[in-house]
């Protein structure tokens, strides 16, 4: 069974990863609609994930007997002024998520609820590669600079990765 704080924490992750769907979503449309298809698969497949992660702890948080409580949403960013921006706020948006998970992993120590935090290994690891795979993005985007042949390219690369992932 899980204590209030941790049953709490959970529900504010649930928000938290739900937000993040929002964020990739909101990014994708953007992109879409700037004409860049591969950028906004991208983005639509990262949303996705985001779904499944924020399902994972709803899940977890009914196996473990808790009760799930779904806040509001913020409404994201619509839109940005540079792609690398657009990817700079996922990356921010992941450095959030991955103190948000830090923060459970040790309020779960102190509650010695040792479930949840073997659930939450997890989640630690796909931060980091969260963090990695975004990273990798922005540092294509700092080579190419404002060249727009570039950005054509990495565009189609970002495009093919996605339908490879889904």
């Amino acid at each position: 069974m899980l204590s209030e704080k941790v049953l709490a924490a959970l529900n504010a992750q649930i928000n938290m990863e739900l937000n993040a769907f929002y964020t990739y979503l909101s990014a994708s449309a953007f992109l879409e609609s700037a004409n860049f298809p591969g950028f906004a698969a991208w983005m639509h497949h990262h949303a996705e994930e985001e779904m499944e992660h924020a399902m994972k702890i709803y899940h977890f948080v009914h196996e473990r007997l808790g009760r799930v409580s779904l806040q509001a949403i913020p409404a994201p960013t619509q839109s940005w002024d540079t792609i690398k921006a657009v990817f700079e706020a996922a990356m921010h948006h992941e450095q959030k998520v991955t103190a948000s998970i830090n923060a459970l992993v040790d309020l779960a120590r102190s509650e010695k609820d040792h479930a949840t935090e073997v659930f939450l290994h997890w989640f630690v690891k796909e931060q980091v590669e969260e963090e990695m795979i975004v990273d990798q993005v922005i540092q294509k985007l700092n080579l190419i600079g404002d060249f727009r042949p570039g950005l054509f390219m990495l565009d189609h690369e970002l495009g093919e990765e996605a339908e490879g992932e889904s």
